[in-house]
């Protein structure tokens, strides 16, 4: 069955889409490249595979101490999507990257320049050819700056604290005590600075993104308004 852009013939393109931690950019993203038949490329779920590497080996502290050190552990280091599944170095880390351990660290280790320099590399290398869906932090700024549509997302930290609860209460097995709203907020708040403030890379809007606020937003409705913009720059 054709995609409903191969139906109308309109050219296919790169779609970047920014935003902060919870905003909404991995679901929208997802679907949107589902209806128009592009490749989705989740680069939150690279960092948070980069970090689970840094937990796995250990080797957490001593980049705190010295980050040079970070180029030992992506020495070989592999990151690759099936379907809806992460693999990193071969083993399925779709739930692990999940972890609230991640989610805290996580701004940490993605703000190591050889890290950074890494996973974009990775990143391009899977958009070349066009007809994708990216999303992150720097995707329309530093990976995909000539990406023919730009989306930074954004919400207000409450809204976003709940989404992410929903998500840790989704992914728990019931035997650990989960984190209540406020101190998810601001764990956001915090993320959210460490984003913004980072020396490489750091969390901000293109000049020529378009911004869509999320916090009342559907995710039906989200995913609406951006695949309509994806038809409106495509027939341009």
């Amino acid at each position: 069955m054709l995609q409903e852009t191969e139906k109308i013939g309109i050219k296919r393109i790169i779609i970047a889409i920014d935003g902060p931690a919870a905003s909404g950019k991995s679901t929208t993203a997802r679907r949107v490249a589902q209806r128009l038949g592009y490749t989705y490329i989740d680069t939150g779920a690279m960092y948070r595979s980069a970090t689970l590497k840094a937990l796995q080996t250990g080797v957490l502290e001593e980049l705190r101490r010295s980050p040079e050190l970070v180029s030992d552990m992506l020495q070989g280091i592999t990151i690759h999507f099936d379907g809806d599944h992460v693999f990193l170095d071969g083993c399925d880390v779709t739930t692990d990257i999940r972890d609230n351990q991640i989610s805290r660290e996580v701004s940490f280790v993605s703000s190591l320049k050889p890290v950074r320099d890494k996973l974009k590399e990775m990143q391009q290398e899977l958009g070349r050819k066009g007809s994708v869906v990216m999303d992150g932090r720097d995707i329309g700024t530093v990976v995909f700056p000539e990406a023919e549509l730009k989306i930074f997302l954004v919400a207000d930290a409450r809204e976003r604290a709940k989404r992410r609860y929903a998500e840790l209460l989704a992914n728990s097995s019931g035997s650990s005590a989960l984190p209540n709203l406020d101190l998810l907020e601001e764990e956001i708040k915090q993320r959210d600075r460490d984003d913004e403030e980072r020396k490489y890379a750091p969390l901000k809007k293109h000049p020529e993104a378009k911004e869509i606020d999320t916090s009342r937003l559907t995710i039906e409705r989200q995913v609406e308004i951006v695949y309509n913009l994806a038809l409106e720059i495509s027939r341009e």
